[in-house]
C-alpha cells in the first residue's frame, strides 16, 4: 500500500486523474489523503465529488472552507456567488446523498501510524493534538446532528471571536474552531486570527505569522498536511509540514504528495478548466 496526499481539487478533476494514473493508483490498494476544497470555482465540482464518492472507501478527506460553503448553500441557494460552480451539485439528483457523505467527513484527521495530522488550513500555535482533535469533533458532531447542523450554517460565516477561548459556548465556539481549521493562514503568537490577508508567508500583516512558523507551536512533533493557502505555492520551509496547495484552479499545477517517500508529482492538465 502507498499513502498519497492531493492538495486542494476545487473542482478540477481531470489533473487529479491524470496525477492518480502516473503513479498507477490502485484503489484496492493504495489509499488518498485530500487536505479540502474539494469543490468550487473550477469547472466540474459534481463530477469532482462523484468521483469522490465512487472511491470512498480508499480515501480519507477532511472538509475545507469551499465544502462548507457548499454545504451552507444547500440549505441557503440565497449564499451562493457568482464565482461559485456548485449549482449543478444542488440541482443533481443525487446531491442529497453526495451531501450527507460530505457531512460525514473530519474537519482534521490524525494517522499514528504515520504520526501525520491532515488539515485544510492548519492548526493555532497554542493547541495541542488531543485538544485540536477534541474540538474539531465537537464540530464534526454538530455537522452530522440534524437538529444543530442548520444552526451552525447560520452562525458559521465572520471573522469573530479572532481568539480561542476555553469559555465560547455554541455557535461562537464552533465557528472560531471552524475558522482555525478551515481558513486560519496568518495569526499571533497567542492565535489570534488575521482572516484578511491572503497573501505569501512573506507578506504578514504586523505582529502577526504564518501559522506554521511560530516556535512555541505545540504540533511541531508532528508531520502536518495542509491544503488552503494558494499563495504559497507549495513551498514551506518549516521541517514536517507540507503545503500542498499549488493553485491548480488558478491555472497553475496540482500537485501530489507520496506520503511514504515525499516524492511530489504535479500535473497541469487543462481538460477539465
Amino acid at each position: 500500500m502507498t499513502l498519497y496526499a492531493v492538495g486542494d481539487l476545487q473542482g478540477c478533476l481531470d489533473p487529479l486523474v491524470c496525477l492518480l494514473d502516473t503513479v498507477e493508483f490502485d484503489r484496492t490498494q493504495d489509499r488518498l489523503w485530500l487536505v479540502g476544497d474539494l469543490v468550487n470555482r473550477g469547472p466540474q465540482s459534481l463530477e469532482t465529488l462523484r468521483f469522490l464518492y465512487e472511491m470512498r472507501d480508499a480515501i480519507v478527506t477532511v472538509l475545507g472552507n469551499h465544502d462548507l460553503h457548499l454545504l451552507a448553500t444547500s440549505l441557503h441557494p440565497e449564499r451562493l456567488k457568482k464565482s461559485d460552480t456548485l449549482r449543478k451539485i444542488l440541482k443533481a439528483p443525487d446531491r442529497d446523498e453526495l451531501l450527507n457523505w460530505l457531512r460525514q467527513q473530519p474537519i482534521l484527521h490524525y494517522d499514528a501510524v504515520y504520526d501525520t495530522i491532515l488539515v485544510h488550513a492548519g492548526l493555532p500555535p497554542q493547541w495541542t493534538l488531543p485538544h485540536a482533535l477534541t474540538l474539531a469533533g465537537e464540530v464534526e458532531s454538530v455537522l452530522q446532528d440534524d437538529e444543530r447542523f442548520p444552526l451552525f450554517i447560520e452562525g458559521m460565516y465572520g471573522n469573530e471571536p479572532a481568539l480561542w477561548r476555553e469559555d465560547l459556548e455554541g455557535v461562537e465556539r464552533w465557528r472560531v474552531i471552524t475558522n482555525y481549521l478551515t481558513r486560519m493562514r496568518f495569526c499571533a503568537a497567542d492565535g489570534t486570527l488575521e482572516l484578511k490577508s491572503k497573501e505569501a508567508s512573506g507578506n504578514a500583516p504586523d505582529g502577526f505569522a504564518p501559522w506554521f512558523s511560530h516556535p512555541h507551536r505545540l504540533t511541531r512533533e508532528h508531520r502536518l498536511i495542509f491544503g488552503h493557502w494558494a499563495a504559497l505555492e507549495g513551498r514551506c520551509d518549516e521541517p514536517g509540514v507540507f503545503a500542498l496547495d499549488t493553485g491548480c484552479v488558478w491555472g497553475n499545477k496540482m500537485t501530489l504528495l507520496n506520503v511514504d517517500t515525499g516524492e511530489r508529482h504535479t500535473c497541469a492538465c487543462r481538460k477539465g478548466g
